[in-house]
């Protein structure tokens, strides 16, 4: 992908995540309010759920602005360790979020049903912000999964599928507000079962976030299924014997290959690299133009 394409690709990635960053500002704020004015923990509840993908844009912006530097003496394999950093960072302080969150309802239900203390019923500007996220973040998935597709993009990607996380929480937060309104004093506990409901979206969503970050920072190698892969493209490749000691990791949204081939004994350099510009062409197609791949070649033994 030449420099211009790199570009284009940028710009809408930017262009979908800069507006997605101030619906989720946007939103964040309005639960907030609705949830401080609606007496709501669901609501409150569900604005540290937005902050979740409005910290998440921000690793996106941040990955296109970093990770696109040119390797330099410090860091020769890219800049992409920076974004997963960042994004293990968010993931451990959102779910230390979510715990709160869970703990602070969890309480309030032992009020309820152990103490029998009464909790102050839910207003109706809280079940109204939550349809409007609903539809909001619903809308926000669709454009942005669009965008992602359109420019192969798997952060895009995964921000949509947060966004989609999102509208799935602000659906419970809706049922257990609306039915803490429309069935009256006694059923008041249904909003604090809706904020647990939506902790738990929230620390899955940091679980999801952070379990792959981790991985990558501990240099786990690619999956079965691609190594297969990476395997069955060499091998395909004319003159190519006995591919083997393949070892591939991740840098960002780079991959790594190191591989070991056997060629034939009366191919000279100049034949041999040939192969190589080959092998490296066959990949770069699949995984793309920014693949690191070291290949070492070897005579096939008599």
């Amino acid at each position: 992908m030449d420099i211009l394409l790199e570009d284009i690709r940028a710009k809408n990635a930017n262009k979908i995540t800069w507006i997605g960053f101030f619906v989720n500002l946007i939103l964040t704020v309005i639960k907030l309010i609705a949830g401080i004015l609606g007496n709501s923990t669901a609501m409150i509840a569900d604005a540290i759920h937005s902050l979740s993908d409005f910290t998440t844009d921000i690793v996106v912006l941040i990955s296109f602005r970093i990770v696109r530097k040119p390797p330099d003496k410090d860091h020769n394999y890219g800049h992409g360790k920076f974004e997963t950093l960042a994004t293990i960072i968010i993931g451990i302080a959102l779910f230390i979020v979510g715990l709160g969150i869970l703990y602070s309802s969890i309480k309030n239900i032992y009020l309820v049903i152990i103490l029998k203390n009464n909790l102050e019923s839910p207003g109706i500007i809280a079940v109204i912000t939550a349809l409007l996220s609903m539809i909001t973040k619903e809308l926000l998935f669709r454009f942005t999964l669009k965008i992602g597709q359109e420019i192969k993009s798997s952060a895009v990607i995964a921000n949509a599928w947060h966004h989609r996380s999102d509208a799935f929480s602000s659906i419970g937060t809706f049922l257990g507000i609306g039915g803490a309104i429309l069935l009256g004093d006694n059923w008041e506990i249904l909003d604090p079962i809706a904020a647990i409901i939506v902790s738990i979206f929230i620390m899955k969503t940091a679980y999801d976030i952070s379990i792959g970050s981790i991985k990558e920072l501990l240099e786990e190698s690619l999956d079965v299924i691609t190594n297969k892969e990476i395997l069955e493209i060499i091998e395909n490749v004319d003159k190519v014997r006995s591919p083997h000691e393949l070892k591939t990791r991740k840098v960002g949204n780079k991959i790594i290959i190191d591989i070991h081939i056997n060629v034939e004994n009366t191919l000279n350099i100049i034949e041999a690299h040939k192969i190589n510009d080959e092998i490296e062409r066959k990949i770069k197609a699949v995984y793309g133009n920014d693949t690191i791949i070291n290949i070492h070649t070897e005579p096939e033994d008599d």
